[in-house]
């Protein structure tokens, strides 16, 4: 495949969702289902170093961006073509599609054996404790569970302003790692400074919203769950906030944080005699 094709970059974004959601959304498939991890933190980790190694190995096709908000931020702020917009996100949701399919091949058996034990019927409220193993919701399940009093200690809006506040730190420090007049940024770690980005945001958010930060990352596996059994439970969701909490809010927070660094950092870097700084896209999400 020619180096620079729009198929070929499709094809990385594809495979670099793909990594993304197999590490991350496996690791809370592992942590729910069988507690193999010990606590958050454990989780953010698989996340961020799963995120570098996806940058590491496709980053130098597409740039890695694997997150749609980070996309329309690179569109809106780095001079990304408008016209490659769609393509990009097409293969990121396919990709996190894949690799939620791989992750319910593997964990089928698991999924009723938990429900079983934890009194879960499936596309049922409450089902929300084994959904969330794939699309997200807020409150985390797993920390407040899915009564109306938990409900009511994370509203709509403060999910929406989690997700957005999240996402614009996570596009504000890609776009300061990946900045080439940037003399402080460590080029060769960058991916994992990305990846550890990503978990550090994760163990802040994560107990409220679950931390999407990353549209495919939810619509695809959440398009999984719906297709296997969990119904309205996975789309719209108990609280028919997953468009406005998971997809919208995070590419409104990626422009805005993204902007952010254009405007009040980047504008003041020292230029840089023969860099061409629309070149590096090296992007993330979670």
């Amino acid at each position: 495949m020619r180096k620079g094709s729009l198929l070929g970059e499709c094809l990385s974004e594809y495979l670099g969702t793909l990594i993304l959601v197999f590490f991350g959304v496996g690791a809370v498939n592992a942590a729910v289902l069988t507690g193999a991890q010990a606590g958050l933190w454990q989780v953010a980790v698989v996340w961020g170093v799963g995120i570098a190694l996806a940058i590491y190995t496709t980053g130098a096709v597409s740039g890695c961006h694997i997150n749609p908000a980070i996309t329309v931020a690179m569109a809106a702020w780095r001079g990304f073509p408008k016209a490659k917009i769609a393509p990009y996100i097409a293969a990121q949701l396919a990709g996190a599609f894949s690799g939620s399919l791989i992750l319910y091949g593997l964990f089928h058996g698991v999924i009723p054996v938990f429900e079983a034990s934890h009194g879960i019927v499936r596309a049922q409220a409450g089902s929300q404790l084994s959904a969330m193993v794939f699309g997200e919701y807020f409150p985390n399940p797993a920390v407040f569970g899915t009564t109306p009093e938990a409900f009511a200690q994370v509203s709509h809006l403060t999910a929406m302003f989690a997700e957005a506040v999240g996402t614009a730190f996570l596009a504000c420090f890609v776009f300061s790692l990946t900045e080439p007049r940037n003399s402080e940024a460590p080029r060769f770690m960058a991916p994992l400074f990305i990846g550890l980005t990503v978990s550090i945001i994760i163990s802040i958010v994560a107990p409220l919203t679950q931390a999407g930060l990353n549209p495919a990352r939810d619509f695809g596996p959440r398009l999984v769950a719906f297709l296997f059994g969990w119904g309205d439970i996975a789309i719209p969701g108990p609280r028919s906030g997953f468009f406005t909490v998971y997809i919208l809010s995070p590419v409104i927070g990626a422009v805005f944080g993204a902007g952010v660094y254009q405007m009040l950092v980047r504008r003041y870097l020292p230029q840089a005699a023969g860099v061409d700084v629309e070149t590096m896209e090296v992007a993330v999400n979670a």
